[in-house]
């Protein structure tokens, strides 16, 4: 069997500019309407569709977060705990709790508006180990942002809130097209 391409979500943050802006609680748990317009918890909106694509979801979280892990769990998700001091530390703890994977998708847990369609695109860009893709708009960077095998190495080495930036390589790096949905995250508060 051929080791799959999976989704790695990040939700370990603190949420600190959420709610230094005025957010109260987890904003993973925040209420936002999904497409019939129910209330759901923003993390719910965010594993739909990242379980819609079919493709393995694994989510790093802190462990005081047992909401967050219920959730991750009730979509299939494998879940990794961690006091993480920053996205490298939580992309490094979950493609070490990966390793068997082929190539990772990583995002943000609080970027709701990716559909199931820009985790196929950007896994489909991944078509051997040195692989990379992201997804853009209007010239700005988005996610996912998906690395194949040869970046373990690098990935598992991540360290701190610096991310995966540093890993992206021009001469291998495919840029998508994307909607504005990939560039936007739910740092704030809604109004």
């Amino acid at each position: 069997m051929v080791d799959p391409l999976g989704i790695l979500l990040l939700a370990a943050g603190k949420g600190q500019r959420f709610k230094a802006a005025g957010g109260v609680g987890n904003k993973l748990l925040a209420p936002y309407a999904d497409a019939a317009g129910q209330q759901r918890p923003l993390l719910a909106l965010t594993l739909a569709q990242a379980a819609a694509s079919g493709l393995p979801l694994h989510l790093v979280t802190r462990p005081q977060s047992e909401a967050i892990v219920d959730l991750a769990q009730q979509f299939g998700a494998t879940v990794t705990l961690l006091e993480s001091g920053g996205s490298g530390d939580s992309i490094a703890a979950g493609v070490q709790a990966t390793a068997n994977w082929r190539g990772w998708l990583v995002a943000p847990a609080d970027m709701a508006w990716l559909s199931a369609d820009d985790y196929l695109k950007v896994a489909a860009a991944l078509v051997n180990d040195n692989a990379q893709a992201r997804l853009m708009w209007r010239d700005i960077p988005g996610h996912p942002v998906g690395f194949g095998r040869a970046y373990f190495t690098g990935l598992s080495a991540l360290r701190g809130d610096q991310g995966a930036r540093q890993l992206l390589l021009p001469q291998y790096l495919q840029l998508l097209p994307g909607h504005a949905g990939v560039i936007k995250d739910a740092d704030l508060p809604r109004p």
